[in-house]
């Protein structure tokens, strides 16, 4: 899963700021934070363990694997945002996004400088909301192109995701609600 789903899949703030921080702490400096924050980092480890061993997922990626070989997953992810963004109400997508930025503002001196300029970018052209729009899933789509260090940066990857966007949406319906309930179980737990 990508930003949008790790932060709604999150039960507080602080579990927000360690999903987005889970990026940037190495293993040996996570006892120095929050509990919260430390809980946060393990939903999204276990967010991203759920969904790469999940064989609706395995399933889905075939349909990126020949333009992206191993990436396949990370546009996965990409894809699953633009289709959860869909599932939510305006108003309720809005909020979301509002808190999600709202925690990692009152919390950002947890991450390294690096992130800083990454959530003003993020909040300036509200990435979160945008997910929402086909030409938001391109613009996030084109951020993974350029971080790939083996892809091509021209690839049709928006084209490939709106020919098969009816199949990819079934597998996010079945998916989605099983993740969700996989992560409300593991919150009960701390």
């Amino acid at each position: 899963m990508n930003y949008l789903a790790h932060s709604y899949l999150s039960f507080s703030d602080q579990q927000i700021v360690g999903q987005f921080l889970e990026d940037y702490v190495k293993n040996n400096q996570r006892g120095n934070l929050p509990e919260k924050i430390q809980e946060g980092i393990i939903l999204h480890r276990e967010i991203d363990t759920f969904t790469d061993s999940h064989p609706i997922i395995t399933e889905a990626k075939k349909i990126y694997q020949p333009l992206v070989r191993l990436y396949s997953g990370a546009f996965i992810d990409v894809s699953f945002d633009y289709f959860l963004a869909n599932s939510l109400s305006e108003n309720d997508l809005k909020k979301h996004t509002d808190k999600v930025y709202k925690a990692l503002r009152e919390y950002e001196n947890y991450f390294p400088e690096i992130f800083h300029n990454r959530l003003n970018s993020m909040q300036k052209d509200n990435w979160l909301y945008n997910y929402k729009f086909d030409w938001g899933i391109k613009y996030s789509f084109q951020n993974v192109l350029n971080k790939a260090k083996y892809l091509e940066k021209e690839i049709p990857i928006l084209e490939v995701f709106l020919q098969n966007k009816v199949f990819l949406k079934e597998k996010f319906d079945i998916f989605f609600p099983e993740l969700k309930a996989h992560i409300s179980e593991m919150n009960s737990k701390f």
